[in-house]
């Protein structure tokens, strides 16, 4: 599950999601003593480049860092362009239409949809012809549950109420991850109330006319995507390496991963 290098001059080559297509790509953040010598923060914006400075922790701004630049470079695989002029857009907010919806390709029509998460060392990114949303999370602690729960939805507290704590920590760490997926798809992110929405451990539940997927992130993180429509025809799941952070580099969108 790892990508290869490819040349510059390839890198410009499209390779638009077809539909069906759901493509995953995790990101590790590199050990921090090797953070700054890896990452190439030219591909960033400025405003991207602020918001890595803005950071008091290095660990946070490197994780957002790494999180920037993989999207950059993988989108400008897709699409054909150098990262930095990836061009990106914010669509009109549901519920108020101001210009702080879901991220998006500056483009009319766009040519594929993407969704971007990161947490704690990690970063997810989702590709695909249709909206979709993804998010990763931290598995969370026994306070931050005991917090957020009263705020889920009456279905899915009642799901937890009958659990050990560890066996808590998990379903909820689980149904939080799925419901910001979904959010993050509609567009409204947590200004829609969590409760109002079930994003349970029954798919039947859910809402209609959107799939909901837990994706497989190793032992510390939970990670999920919403598709908008029936679930995809083809999902593959790759880490992308390390390397393809480096000065340069590009990432190989055939690389090998997971498919289902």
């Amino acid at each position: 599950m790892t990508g290869k290098l490819l040349t510059p001059e390839r890198s410009l080559t499209p390779r638009l999601p077809l539909p069906g297509q759901l493509d995953i790509w995790l990101v590790r953040r590199p050990r921090l003593k090797t953070v700054a010598e890896l990452l190439d923060l030219s591909d960033l914006s400025d405003t991207e480049r602020r918001r890595t400075a803005s950071f008091v922790r290095l660990a946070d701004a490197a994780t957002y860092a790494c999180a920037h630049v993989a999207l950059r470079r993988l989108l400008g695989a897709y699409l054909g362009l150098p990262p930095r002029d990836v061009p990106f857009v914010r669509e009109p907010c549901p519920g108020c239409a101001g210009p702080h919806g879901r991220p998006a390709v500056a483009h009319p029509d766009p040519p594929l949809h993407f969704s971007l998460a990161h947490s704690h060392g990690m970063a997810a990114v989702a590709v695909s012809h249709k909206v979709t949303g993804i998010d990763v999370q931290r598995l969370p602690r026994a306070d931050t549950v005991e917090l957020c729960t009263p705020s889920l939805h009456p279905q899915e507290q009642a799901e937890l109420a009958d659990l050990d704590t560890e066996e808590r920590r998990t379903a909820f760490g689980r149904t939080w991850t799925r419901k910001e997926a979904y959010l993050k798809a509609l567009g409204t992110g947590l200004s829609r109330d969590p409760a109002q929405d079930y994003l349970g451990s029954d798919p039947r539940r859910r809402p209609a006319g959107w799939t909901v997927l837990d994706l497989q992130s190793g032992p510390r993180h939970h990670a999920a995507v919403a598709v908008l429509g029936a679930p995809p025809d083809r999902l593959t799941l790759r880490r992308l390496p390390t390397s393809a952070l480096y000065p340069g580099a590009t990432v190989d969108l055939d690389a090998d991963g997971t498919t289902t």
